[in-house]
């Protein structure tokens, strides 16, 4: 137990020195009047991160948002209480179930290709070859991805809610004998400002976990091939972990802040 609490603490420690590193990295070339890395390099992560990603989380949202929609309408209805499904279904996601699900798809999509692809280069000993003329392996490799996961993740949960919002109206209009008119007019009255921007605010930061946790378990993998594999999974299951922990000490923080 200790063996493994002490694993656990020196990881953290050297994620967290990773992120330091690369911030002292950028922040020099900054300094310098330069960018910390290639344009090119950062439009194409946004694009394989954001625009990529968008038709996984959009059906995926989707058929939650319907299937939540439809099966809290099947339990209010004997009470008369359908009409709360809207402003359920559009809280829980903006503030809960967008962010969370948007980054569970991300650590699975993204964060594996993260992993992958620096694990590659780590083996076939690149990395060095960076570091060795003189480029700065951690604003280099590591900037232009956690800067497009942090940026994308956000824009991804609102397609995400928009997605679970239109599989809750198709079941309210269909099912619950809900108008359209009325079902915008019910997610507008129960929908806040701070749910919106505390989903918002949750997914930046896993986002940030996200690019984290994939980029060291790419930049130390060890044993070849096969090292490359197990850091991908490890870095896919330790993503996803972090992002439900995370999570839930969000939630803990928010409702004694709300209340």
């Amino acid at each position: 137990m200790m063996r493994t609490l002490h694993s656990g603490l020196a990881q953290i420690s050297s994620i967290f020195w990773l992120f330091l590193g690369m911030v002292r990295e950028m922040g020099d070339q900054l300094a310098r009047g330069r960018l910390p890395f290639r344009r090119e390099v950062f439009f194409e992560q946004t694009a394989r991160t954001g625009v990529g990603s968008i038709p996984l989380v959009a059906m995926v949202s989707f058929f939650l948002g319907l299937t939540m929609a439809l099966l809290t309408g099947y339990q209010l209805r004997p009470y008369g209480t359908e009409r709360l499904v809207p402003e359920l279904v559009a809280v829980a996601f903006c503030r809960e179930l967008g962010p969370l699900m948007t980054g569970i798809m991300l650590a699975a999509r993204i964060g594996a290709a993260f992993t992958a692809e620096l694990g590659t280069m780590t083996v076939s000993e690149e990395v060095e070859a960076i570091d060795a003329m003189g480029i700065g392996p951690l604003r280099f490799l590591v900037g232009p991805r956690l800067t497009a996961i942090v940026l994308l993740d956000p824009c991804l949960v609102v397609v995400s809610n928009l997605a679970a919002l239109f599989g809750a109206y198709i079941i309210s209009t269909t099912s619950l004998d809900i108008g359209g008119s009325y079902f915008v007019d019910l997610v507008r009255e129960g929908l806040l400002v701070k749910d919106i921007v505390s989903g918002i605010i949750k997914s930046m930061f896993f986002g940030l976990i996200i690019g984290l946790v994939a980029c060291y378990r790419g930049l130390t993998v060890k044993g070849g091939a096969a090292g490359v594999g197990t850091a991908t999974t490890s870095s896919v299951v330790t993503s996803i972990t972090s992002v439900i922990a995370a999570d839930t000490v969000f939630n803990i923080l928010l409702v004694r802040l709300y209340d």
